[in-house]
């Protein structure tokens, strides 16, 4: 989870600052953090359009320049060919729901978080899909 934090100070959002890690075996498969698509400006430059139209956390995701960290990660495994079925989701934040269908069907088993985040509809899918998640603190080690 230390890796996951680390990846998270990456992120040029305003409003949070979070990271990503697949494992699998063992194994970082792929990383990714909060932030804007390559070569687009990034938030701290801009303004957070989010935060001028005064979107609540968990609402209006669209309205946002950048990808969460776990679209990141799933991105960077796809532009690299690998395989993260299987794997293990560490992440900083619970996911929101539009991570959350992303995940399921990249095949994702177990996810493990910092935080909540204000998506309850996440949880429930993830627990429909028959994917695991937990908040880090509750996780047996070796976990």
């Amino acid at each position: 989870m230390d890796i996951t934090r680390l990846v998270a100070r990456r992120s040029t959002c305003l409003r949070r600052q979070v990271g990503a890690v697949m494992v699998k075996d063992k194994n970082i498969l792929a990383t990714g953090y909060n932030g804007t698509p390559s070569g687009i400006t990034h938030c701290d430059v801009t303004g957070c359009l989010r935060e001028q139209l005064k979107v609540p956390s968990g609402q209006r995701h669209e309205l946002c320049r950048g990808l969460h960290a776990e679209q990141n990660a799933i991105i960077q495994a796809a532009r690299h060919g690998v395989n993260i079925s299987d794997s293990v989701l560490y992440c900083t934040d619970s996911p929101c729901v539009i991570c959350t269908k992303m995940l399921i069907n990249a095949g994702i088993r177990k996810v493990i978080y910092l935080q909540g985040y204000a998506d309850s509809l996440s949880m429930e899918m993830l627990e429909e899909a028959g994917i695991e998640a937990f908040l880090f603190d509750h996780v047996v080690s070796g976990g």
